[in-house]
């Protein structure tokens, strides 16, 4: 190798450590510029990962304690410990629990008091099994002319029946031809507008 070559070679290399002691003075002074931005930056980063793991672990515990309730209830519907803690853990799953155990036993206690429950399919179904176990026609007209009620078409002919019973025959020929065609029950509405409305 000949000397200029040498001195090329040194050259690139004193040029190369130049840039990178540029470069890590540049990096020194944008770090002492901004030190209070991103430490916070790194707390704030540091907090929310230990927030969501911490959250991800409650909730998950709290889905597993409320299962293990709910899976005691099923065989030991007296178990008050399991109940409260059904409760204490997922008050929507208690809500529907309690949903069921109304329904089967017609408690009409239970279901007023679940007509306020915040799962709505929950507080939903409340509303019709309550208006259908007391025969109220009000209560089933008011509950199938909601946008959203999951039992529309059987609280139609829940309605159309009381009105044929009290022989009001038009009245629940009009319901029961508000049937929707694609429901399930739309063949018992097709036969009372047959056979039992005349």
């Amino acid at each position: 190798m000949s000397f200029k070559d040498n001195i090329s070679m040194v050259r690139d290399e004193l040029n190369a450590e130049e840039k990178f002691f540029e470069n890590a003075i540049k990096t020194e002074r944008f770090f002492n510029k901004y030190k209070t931005q991103l430490i916070g930056l790194a707390v704030v980063v540091v907090v929310a990962i230990v927030g969501n793991v911490t959250y991800n672990y409650i909730k998950t515990s709290k889905q597993e304690s409320a299962n293990a309730a709910f899976l005691i209830l099923q065989s030991n519907s007296n178990d008050q410990k399991a109940l409260s803690d059904l409760k204490d853990n997922d008050p929507k799953l208690y809500d529907l629990y309690m949903l069921s155990n109304a329904i089967k036993k017609g408690d009409v206690k239970a279901l007023e008091e679940l007509k306020s429950s915040k799962a709505f399919a929950v507080s939903d179904l409340a509303t019709y099994q309550l208006a259908s176990l007391q025969s109220n026609l009000n209560g089933l007209n008011t509950y199938a002319n909601g946008e959203d009620a999951i039992d529309k078409d059987l609280a139609l002919i829940q309605s159309a029946v009381l009105l044929m019973e009290k022989n009001k025959i038009e009245e629940a020929n009009r319901k029961l031809a508000s049937v929707s065609s694609n429901s399930a029950v739309y063949g018992v509405a097709k036969s009372l507008m047959h056979y039992g409305v005349k």
